[in-house]
Order: structure tokens, then C-alpha cells, then sequence
């Protein structure tokens, strides 16, 4: 393997000192590690002795995470398709997987002879439930059949392109992989403004950057719609009471037990996302009501807002301190004291300091921006009728990042709309939060989670 290092990894301190990740660390190497680092930034491979090192960085996000020569071959692959009803969107994936060995699981469909003639017609090995146990246990029951070393997920409203699998299988070379996913795209955006902005925010779409899984990375988790797993590390499967979030919840028990799960989005399998307006939305209150039972399992790996603790609170005085020369003195000594930390951390480079500490403070911005509208606005609301000040910021809060977005990712979409859309889809999540959380019984999932910096040598946990 060749490593790269991450785009928004910055090496310092002639080499001995790399900083990145999300979160932030800052990572002191001592010579031996700088070297090794140096040989990858000039294209060579890793050396055997620094692999333990490799993997940290990729664990880290310092360091890419890059498909290794070698990999299993389709031929060690089972595809196993769930399905409930959706006949034509059954036939459609099934002449995208032709080629491999299929399992389709049929989900109690009222139609049982139309399911199983689809899956004849394409050569796939039908299995029938009875009863619909939804998509953990019908995923469970396709696993239990699994022969092969390795089993592709695949949900039956996905539409697959020839050579889907080239990008993810060679993952696999690295023994401490347990499981792929490839980047969720949709099938058709050239239909009306809600088909237009889920092609551009959709919810199982992570992003065009690689990296590994884990809940307090960039890519916090992967959906199930298309995934590839380990035969040896899947164990029993999905957890079957869990009627939303199994996906999530499996791939971070594979990541609690040692396991590496990696985001490729160089494989692109494309969705049918659900485009009607109520359906949409009563899609997003369900997404929503998860959030609170997974904190029940993975306590604080869901918070409202994860941020640098002196961003959060530069943010923080800067809206609710009385008077508007104590909000701005305040708020910038907090960007001063984050950036003399900063600075102890990274001798000899005061300005770049200076740079992290004003780019965390805009990012802790527009994330608790987005927080308000996702999390907070049953608080937020009522808080900003009772006091007139706060409603600008309120209003900046369910708009900017949103308008942030348009102007990133510039989507075919126009800008009201797509912030409306923004606003809609945070809105109506939050509403399915805060119902999961009053069916669990806690409150949790609103707390935020403010960091200090990680630092230190290539050891840390």
C-alpha cells in the first residue's frame, strides 16, 4: 500500500509534527516516524515495521484509507437482497448483480409468486420469511445461508452499475478490515425539487472523502443499503429489535470490537430515494426517532454538537453575554486562548495557530448553527419570542448554514428552495429526536460534546 496522507492533514516542524483528523489532534513523531512518513509522501510503500503507525493515521484521518493490492475475488462474494413487495425494483437491481451469487430474502411479501419468479428469472436463490421481521431480520436470514467468505448487503431499490464491487473488495487485503461501504447516490435527480435536493443532502449519502467509521469521525456511520462485510467478523448479524438504526448499530459494534469499517466513495451504488413529499417526510421523523436508542447503547456517541469547547464558547458569550462590546471582547479572548493552546502544541508556529484557531471557531459556528435547527429549536423557539435579541441569531442559525451549503456544493437547485428544503428536512428530524427521546426517556442526545486538543506521540488510544 502506498499511503496519501489526508488533504487537510498539515505536516510541521520538518516533518516531526502532523495535525488533522476530525477531531483535530496533533500528532508528535519522533524521527524514525517522521522519515517513514517523508518515504510516503514520496510515493513508496509501508515499510513492515511502521504498518502499526499506517493504521493509526487512517484511524485518526490523518491518512487515507487506501485499497491494498490483492482483495478477495467476486467469486467469494454472496449478495444478499432483502425485499418487502417492490417487484420492478427487485428486477431492476438483480440485473445489475448478474454474475454473482445471489440470495434474495423475501420479507413476507403479499405477492410471493412475483418476488420469486423475479428472483428465478435472474438466477438468484430465493428464501422466504413468512412473516416480515423488517430489514435486520431479513438481512439475518440471508447471512445464515452465506457460504462464501464474504456478504454484500444490498438493498432492493438500489440500481448497480457493472464493476461495482472493483473499488471495495481490495480493502479487504488489510486483515483488520471487517467491512466497505460504497458512496449512495441517487438514481434519478433530473425529476421535481425534492428529487433535486436529495441528490445533492441526501441522508445515506457520506460524502466524497474516504475514511474509516467511527461515530465521532467524518463519516460517524454507513448505511446498509449497500455494504460489504467480512463473513468472519459479521458474527450473529443485525440486531433484529432494533426496527431502525440496525445499520448504524452493527457497524459500530464491528468498530467496538477491534474492527476497521471503511467509507469508499470511489464505488458508487445509486438509491431510489422515497420523493413524495409525505413520505419523505415521515421518512425523516423515523431517521430522527433512532438517534435516542442508540444513545441507549452507545451513550454520548450521538451529541448535539461536537466542537472545540473554546469555539463553542466564543459562540456562545458572543450571542448571550449582556452588552455588545462584552460579546466581542469576550468571544475574541476565547479565539485567543484556544489559539494559545494551540500554540503550545505547536512550537515555533504562532501564525498557523492563530489560522486553526479562527478555522475551529467558524467551523463550531456553522455546526452549532446546524444543531439549533436539527436538535435545539423546541428551546430555541420559545426562548427567542421571550427575548427579542436572540431572535436574529435564531433566524441566522436556521439559514446560514444552509445557505453555507448552496454555495459549497452549488447543487441543481435554486437557493430558496434548497434552504427551504434545509430547513424542512432539520426541522422535521428534530421532531422525530425529540420523540425517540421521550419514548426512551432521556434527554441526552441535546448535551453537546466540547473537546480540548489531543496531542501527543503515535500511542494514544
Amino acid at each position: 500500500m502506498i499511503p496519501r496522507l489526508d488533504p487537510g492533514t498539515r505536516v510541521l516542524a520538518k516533518g516531526r509534527i502532523l495535525v488533522g483528523g476530525s477531531p483535530r489532534r496533533v500528532l508528535h513523531l519522533d524521527r524514525a516516524q517522521a522519515d517513514e512518513v517523508a518515504r510516503w509522501r514520496a510515493g513508496r510503500p509501508v515499510s513492515g515495521s511502521h504498518r502499526a503507525l499506517a493504521r493509526l493515521l487512517v484511524e485518526a484521518g490523518l491518512l487515507r484509507p487506501e485499497p491494498e493490492a490483492g482483495g478477495p475475488r467476486d467469486a467469494e462474494v454472496t449478495v444478499v437482497v432483502p425485499v418487502h413487495g417492490r417487484v420492478r425494483e427487485l428486477a431492476a437491481c438483480l440485473a445489475g448483480l448478474r454474475g454473482l451469487e445471489v440470495i434474495v430474502v423475501d420479507d413476507g411479501s403479499p405477492d410471493e409468486e412475483a418476488v420469486s419468479k423475479v428472483a428465478s428469472d435472474a438466477g438468484a436463490t430465493y428464501v422466504r420469511r413468512d412473516t416480515q421481521g423488517g430489514p435486520a431480520a431479513a438481512r439475518n436470514t440471508g447471512l445464515a445461508a452465506v457460504t462464501t467468505p464474504y456478504v454484500a448487503f444490498v438493498d432492493s431499490d438500489c440500481v448497480l452499475e457493472p464493476g461495482w464491487l472493483d473499488r471495495l473488495l481490495p480493502h479487504f487485503a488489510a486483515q483488520e478490515v471487517a467491512a466497505v461501504a460504497p458512496r449512495i447516490v441517487s438514481h434519478d435527480a433530473g425529476g421535481g425539487w425534492l428529487s433535486r435536493y436529495e441528490a445533492a443532502r441526501s441522508a445515506l449519502d457520506m460524502g466524497d472523502t474516504a475514511a474509516v467509521v467511527r461515530p465521532d469521525g467524518p463519516v460517524p456511520y454507513v448505511p446498509t443499503a449497500a455494504l460489504v462485510v467480512r463473513r468472519a467478523a459479521a458474527g450473529a448479524g443485525f440486531d433484529e429489535r432494533l426496527a431502525l438504526g440496525e445499520d448504524v448499530d452493527f457497524v459500530w459494534r464491528l468498530a467496538a470490537s477491534g474492527w476497521q469499517v471503511r467509507y469508499e466513495p470511489g464505488a458508487r451504488v445509486a438509491h431510489r430515494h422515497r420523493i413524495r413529499l409525505g413520505t419523505w417526510l415521515a421518512r425523516r421523523v423515523q431517521y430522527g426517532t433512532a438517534v435516542a436508542a442508540l444513545d441507549r447503547r452507545y451513550p454520548g456517541a450521538i451529541p448535539a454538537l461536537d466542537a472545540s469547547a473554546w469555539s463553542a464558547l466564543a459562540w456562545a458569550v458572543a450571542v448571550c453575554a449582556p452588552g455588545r462590546a462584552a460579546r466581542v471582547g469576550l468571544a475574541a479572548a476565547c479565539v485567543a486562548a484556544h489559539a494559545a493552546r494551540l500554540a503550545r502544541e505547536l512550537p515555533g508556529e504562532p501564525a498557523r495557530a492563530a489560522v486553526l484557531a479562527g478555522a475551529d471557531t467558524l467551523t463550531a459556528g456553522r455546526l452549532a448553527g446546524a444543531s439549533v435547527t436539527q436538535v435545539w429549536w423546541p428551546l430555541a423557539l420559545p426562548a427567542a419570542i421571550a427575548v427579542p435579541r436572540l431572535r436574529l441569531p435564531l433566524v441566522a442559525a436556521l439559514t446560514l448554514p444552509a445557505l453555507a451549503e448552496w454555495v459549497e456544493r452549488r447543487p441543481p437547485l435554486d437557493p430558496v428552495r434548497y434552504v427551504a428544503a434545509h430547513v424542512l428536512d432539520d426541522v422535521v428530524g428534530a421532531v422525530g429526536l425529540w420523540k425517540g427521546m421521550l419514548r426512551e426517556r432521556t434527554f441526552r442526545p441535546l448535551s453537546p460534546r466540547l473537546r480540548r486538543i489531543r496531542s501527543g506521540g503515535p500511542s494514544w488510544p
